[in-house]
């Protein structure tokens, strides 16, 4: 019989698997009709997502099997090598335009943006620069300053999604290494006043709150993709109108194959095709928590229950934006949306929990 160690890898590496393939059915779906208007081409899509499936699994299976996955000195060049990144994207000349946000370099026919990849590493060089102190709170003003500089950088293109996604990951690995529950209250009454000051500070983020409240408001305005997305989800009853049959995806709701795949999904298979992939997330969830408690060290426990936090979170703002449950905030779902940056960003983060859960048995 399989130990419960092997069997939490092995559900890990399956929900991962079967969500990008998921991922790479429903991007062909989901952006056949735009790839026809927009490029005279129904496969444009699906062709660029496997070309970045292949490269996301490889780099994952690089960080998995390398044993510098654990070295401090890795997570500080990574770390900084990402800040220059950001920092390049906002250099005319450098930078690209996209949907109102200067968050991409681009590279030819492909772009990166360095919102993505900060992501994960902020969560290693943070975790290696906590220590694990005995009933004493390890509060430092370096491991703020790590946080914030990204987080400042990423509200400068902007872009409120990734740096949410980036900073409840980074508090996740703060309380997990002891600061005090007394500082998150502390931290909660701040965050609301530093929110109604972004929202003051850039109108737009107003006129969302207001759209989430009631879309009806401004339908063809800012209420526009929730409403859409809503009309995609609600006919789909139980088993949906089956695969590539979406009416949502002819124009109706803005490049479907990115934010709004979930939507998508759940037209075409319905409740049960959208409660299954939420099924699987939860298996990804529960493995990789279930791996982040038993390796080796706490360094390994603290990255590795971060890179879960870090997808686990994002799925939950993506599904609650394209529900309706949340203001629409511009975030990929894991593994599934089209997008290069994203899938190889969330790979990444899977081997490197499949990194500490094999390291055991290599050392």
């Amino acid at each position: 019989m399989r130990s419960l160690e092997q069997k939490l890898k092995t559900a890990f590496i399956i929900s991962a698997v079967a969500l990008s393939i998921i991922g790479l059915v429903f991007v062909h779906s989901a952006g056949s009709y735009w790839g026809q208007v927009h490029y005279a081409d129904s496969s444009p899509f699906i062709v660029k997502q496997g070309i970045y499936m292949a490269v996301s699994i490889f780099v994952a299976f690089m960080l998995m099997k390398g044993s510098w996955t654990s070295s401090q000195s890795f997570w500080t060049a990574f770390y900084y090598i990402t800040i220059i990144m950001l920092v390049a994207v906002m250099i005319p000349g450098i930078g690209a335009v996209r949907n109102g946000s200067q968050s991409w370099i681009a590279l030819g026919p492909f772009s990166i943006q360095p919102a993505e990849f900060v992501k994960v590493a902020l969560i290693g060089k943070l975790a290696c620069n906590m220590k694990q102190s005995a009933g004493k709170s390890p509060f430092r003003l370096s491991h703020f300053t790590l946080i914030l500089l990204p987080a400042a950088l990423i509200m400068m293109q902007p872009d409120l999604g990734s740096a949410v996604i980036m900073i409840v990951s980074a508090f996740v690995i703060l309380f997990l290494a002891g600061y005090p529950l007394s500082f998150f209250a502390v931290l909660g009454f701040t965050g609301v006043g530093a929110f109604i000051a972004l929202i003051a500070a850039a109108p737009y983020r107003l006129e969302r709150i207001k759209s989430y409240i009631d879309p009806w408001n401004d339908p063809l305005g800012t209420g526009f993709q929730a409403i859409q997305s809503l009309f995609a989800i609600a006919p789909g009853g139980l088993f949906g109108h089956g695969y590539g049959n979406s009416r949502q995806k002819y124009l109706y709701l803005p490049e479907p194959q990115n934010d709004f795949i979930f939507s998508i999904i759940a037209e075409e298979t319905g409740f049960i095709g959208a409660a299954f992939v939420l099924l699987l997330f939860s298996i990804l969830l529960i493995s990789a928590f279930g791996i982040a408690i038993r390796t080796h060290d706490f360094k390994a426990f603290l990255i590795t229950a971060g890179m879960a936090s870090m997808i686990i979170f994002q799925t939950f703002l993506n599904v609650g934006v394209v529900s309706g449950l949340l203001p629409v905030t511009g975030v990929t779902l894991p593994f599934i949306s089209y997008g290069g940056s994203s899938l190889l960003t969330t790979w990444m983060a899977a081997g490197i929990i499949l990194h500490f859960a094999f390291l055991k048995k290599r050392s």
